[in-house]
C-alpha cells in the first residue's frame, strides 16, 4: 500500500469510530480576525475561521476551515480535518506515563483551494495526550507528511490552552506550534500562533463565551519559502455556540 494510500486509510478509520459514537463533549465556534503584517500574498488580511472539536471514546476530532479575504480581494479558503485514535481507549490498557496520559494513532487531511495553490495532503503519525499543571488541555503529534505539491516531510505539531483568571475575569491563552523538516523543494518551517482572549461574554450571561483578543502569528520560511518570516498581531472576536 502507498503511504498516500496508508494515510487516507488511517484518516478514513479514525473518522468512522468518530461518527458512530455518541461525543462526550463537543464545542463550535466562530472567530474574526483582522491584521494588517501578513507575508506573502496580501499585507492586509480579514479571515473567518469555523472550528468544531468534539471527544468520543476511541477518538477526539479538531476541524477548522479558514476563509480568507486580503485588501486585493484575493480570497482563499484553507481547512485540516484532524481525528484521532486513542491506542489506550481501543486496548483497555493504561497508556500513561510521566506526563503522558494516553497515546494515539494522530491524522490530518490538510486543503487548500484558491488561485494560486491547491492541494490535498495527508498526514499520518504519533500523537501524545499531555497532562500538565493548570493546562486545560496540552498534546503533541509527530507526523509523516504526504504532499500532493511539494515533497514529502515530516511534522511536529504542539497544541496547548491555558485558561486563567485576574480577579473576576476570565482569560484564555491558547494556541499550536507546527514545525516541519526542510526538503529539497521548500525550506524548515516554523508557525507558532498563539490567541490571547478575554471572555466578555460572562457579563453578558454566565454561560455566554465570547471573546475580545488578539492572535499573535510566528511564522518563519512561511509556507516554505526561505526567508519569508511573518510576525502579525490581530485583531480577534469569538465565540462559541
Amino acid at each position: 500500500m502507498q503511504l498516500k494510500q496508508l494515510a487516507a486509510t488511517c484518516l478514513l478509520v479514525s473518522t468512522a469510530a468518530f461518527a458512530q459514537a455518541k461525543p462526550i463533549w463537543q464545542d463550535f465556534s466562530l472567530t474574526g480576525l483582522y491584521g494588517e503584517n501578513y507575508e506573502v500574498v496580501d499585507e492586509k488580511q480579514t479571515t473567518l475561521t469555523v472550528e468544531y472539536a468534539a471527544k468520543v471514546k476511541y477518538a477526539d476530532v479538531f476541524f477548522f476551515m479558514d476563509r480568507m479575504r486580503g485588501s486585493d480581494d484575493h480570497k482563499s479558503t484553507y481547512f485540516e480535518l484532524s481525528p484521532r485514535l486513542s491506542l489506550g481507549e481501543i486496548s483497555g490498557q493504561k497508556l500513561a506515563f510521566g506526563p503522558v496520559k494516553d497515546v494515539l494513532i494522530s491524522t490530518t487531511w490538510e486543503s487548500n483551494n484558491d488561485d494560486f495553490s491547491s492541494f490535498d495532503n495527508f498526514l499520518y503519525g504519533v500523537g501524545f495526550d499531555l497532562a500538565i499543571p493548570y493546562f486545560q488541555y496540552a498534546n503533541v503529534n509527530f507526523y509523516r507528511a504526504n504532499n500532493e505539491k511539494t515533497a514529502d516531510d515530516y511534522q511536529m505539531t504542539i497544541a496547548y490552552a491555558l485558561p486563567f483568571k485576574v480577579s473576576n475575569e476570565d482569560f484564555l491563552v491558547d494556541g499550536f506550534l507546527d514545525w516541519s523538516t526542510g526538503e529539497k523543494d521548500h525550506a524548515s518551517e516554523l508557525n507558532w500562533t498563539t490567541q490571547y482572549k478575554w471572555n466578555v461574554g460572562k457579563h453578558i450571561s454566565p454561560d455566554t463565551r465570547l471573546y475580545l483578543g488578539v492572535e499573535h502569528s510566528v511564522w518563519n520560511n512561511k509556507f516554505g519559502l526561505k526567508n519569508r518570516d511573518e510576525n502579525n498581531v490581530s485583531a480577534l472576536i469569538k465565540y462559541h455556540f
